[in-house]
């Protein structure tokens, strides 16, 4: 074993690298529908490496990586996180801010309980609350205090120590909490309110195998009968018979002729007409009353399907049934909404806000022209946009570093950790108003963040190995502890204010307290054992709002723990 030691040693990079992989095998692992995901397994790989080896690590290609994180991290909450604080969604906002800083008061209250140095500090603050990233601005933090070296590289390495002693049950708690313990302190029937809700924004639940279909808009052929309700009819009068359905005729077969569709054409007995709709109104609303006939050259109709980032201000905050009733939507179907980076239900009730992202299908001339109402269509870039990238986290940097502000005797820096998160941020926003402005193709964000954060981690595991058992021995059973006690208070004052102060649906505000947490695992229990997604709608506003306290936190309480 002494060669391998002596190869690590050597090759601290290859030592990375090992770790990151051993880490996503360990992350994938699931036990009870639970993983503890490819960070902390990462975190975990580091450390048992290291107790076979002291791998050297070197400090700027960590704070290299941990920036990239941090601002891909921005770039990508950035869209949502100004209009969050701005929407109606103020709710989970403010419910996030509470969770977040009764958080980091319980931290801070538990270690100074225990006597906790700031390495173990900060440690039991970004474990027990999720947010890896608060490692990362934690360590800056030591790094920058008046100590003896060998003080602030102790203290550093306790942090990964701490982090992987509460991060377990960090984890689990807040999945627990927010799919089982709280529904049961509510009083609540998750299934029950979920379709309390959904009724509420209009959701509808469709029968199995009709929403499923390979195509979920078609174009279908009909010929309308002697008799028809339509015949006689102009097309404005015929589609506007089923407005629910928004079922649209693109164009005609009359005696052998086609005729593009106008509103005052007059459907006549005989004619064959092209409809489009959803294949469940095409089923279940024509298909018994006309006989559908195969005519390809009628349906061959160019149809056009892109995303298109919603830029439009006077379009913010309508809902998605008022779009449906304006001319310019006419044979425009919505196929997905996209918010955050995360999957919004589609419903009349669920309204649209600014940096969303709506995928339209439809004939290619009218989403053509309805994708210019709504904003700007989402092309993939070809290439980062190395200019702003460079510059933005320079600048950001910058600002963290000479903004302070004071913690007892001692003036803490804002961090260019944290500096850099902002100018993420602020990237991310101006994309959604200059959407040609520092495009990154979302491949390179996905690197920049997974990656980024798995090696800072994985290194930072890879410098805590061989202290981590004597650490352990140090800090004894009260971290793990203070850790469950870190965890569970800020999800049940979280609860009760949400519920009893703000007054929120308790689908939405389980869905916000895992937002809060920035655990999305929470959320998805919660939609697993209530049976719909509505949750979400309640963890998007709240999720950009927790990674930003949260990793400010890490600075926060080294800071106070130091002083």
């Amino acid at each position: 074993m002494i060669w391998v030691e002596q190869f690590l040693i050597k090759y601290p990079e290859l030592a990375v690298f090992l770790a990151i992989s051993i880490g996503y095998l360990i992350g994938g692992f699931k036990v009870g529908g639970f993983s503890l995901g490819p960070v902390t397994g990462s975190l975990f790989a580091g450390i048992l490496i290291g107790q076979f080896a002291d791998v050297p690590i070197a400090g700027m290609a960590k704070s290299f990586l941990f920036l990239l994180f941090l601002f891909g991290i921005g770039y990508s909450v950035g869209p949502q996180f100004l209009q969050a604080l701005k929407r109606d969604g103020m709710k989970p906002v403010v419910l996030a801010v509470v969770v977040c800083v009764t958080g980091l008061f319980t931290a801070v209250v538990v270690a100074k309980f225990l006597g906790l140095d700031p390495g173990f500090a900060a440690g039991l603050l970004s474990g027990s609350l999720t947010e890896s990233p608060a490692m990362g601005t934690a360590t800056e933090a030591i790094n920058a205090l008046p100590l003896p070296e060998a003080d602030r590289t102790r203290f550093v390495a306790h942090i990964a120590v701490a982090d992987a002693v509460c991060y377990v049950f960090g984890a689990v708690g807040v999945i627990l909490f927010c799919s089982v313990v709280g529904p049961r302190l509510l009083g609540i029937d998750l299934v029950a309110e979920a379709l309390k809700l959904e009724k509420e924004y209009g959701i509808t639940r469709k029968a199995a195998g009709v929403s499923s279909a390979w195509h979920r808009f078609e174009i279908r052929a009909y010929q309308i009968a002697e008799g028809a309700p339509v015949a006689g009819q102009s097309i404005a009068a015929a589609e506007a018979a089923f407005p629910q359905h928004r079922l649209f005729i693109q164009r005609l077969r009359r005696g052998g002729t086609i005729i593009e569709a106008a509103p005052d054409v007059v459907i006549k007995p005989g004619d064959i007409v092209a409809v489009s709709g959803t294949r469940e109104a095409l089923v279940t609303v024509l298909g018994p009353r006309a006989e559908e006939i195969e005519d390809r050259e009628l349906l061959d109709v160019p149809v056009s399907i892109c995303d298109v980032l919603l830029t439009n201000p006077d379009l913010k905050g309508q809902s998605i049934a008022d779009l449906a009733k304006e001319s310019w939507t006419r044979s425009v179907y919505l196929r997905s909404l996209t918010r955050g980076g995360q999957d919004i239900p589609i419903a009349p009730g669920i309204t649209v806000e600014r940096g969303d992202i709506l995928r339209l299908v439809g004939p290619e001339a009218v989403v053509s022209k309805a994708a210019e109402r709504v904003g700007v269509v989402v092309a993939p870039p070809a290439a980062t946009d190395f200019l702003v990238l460079g510059l933005a986290i320079f600048l950001g940097g910058l600002v963290g570093v000479l903004v302070t502000f004071p913690i007892g005797d001692m003036r803490i820096s804002l961090s260019t950790s944290v500096g850099t998160l902002l100018a993420g941020l602020v990237v991310g926003h101006l994309r959604t108003r200059f959407p040609l402005f520092g495009r990154i193709p979302d491949a390179a964000v996905s690197l920049m963040t997974s990656l980024g954060l798995a090696a800072f981690v994985a290194m930072t595991g890879l410098h805590a190995g061989p202290v981590f058992v004597s650490a352990i021995a140090e800090a004894g059973i009260g971290l793990l502890f203070g850790g469950m006690i870190v965890t569970m208070m800020p999800m049940i004052v979280g609860l009760y204010f949400g519920r009893y102060v703000l007054g929120m649906n308790p689908i939405l505000l389980l869905g916000g307290l895992a937002g809060a947490q920035t655990m999305t695992a929470g959320m998805a229990a919660v939609q697993d054992r209530s049976g719909s997604t509505v949750a979400v709608l309640g963890y998007t506003p709240a999720v950009p709002i927790g990674h930003i306290l949260l990793t400010t936190w890490g600075t926060v309480i080294v800071g106070i723990v130091a002083g």
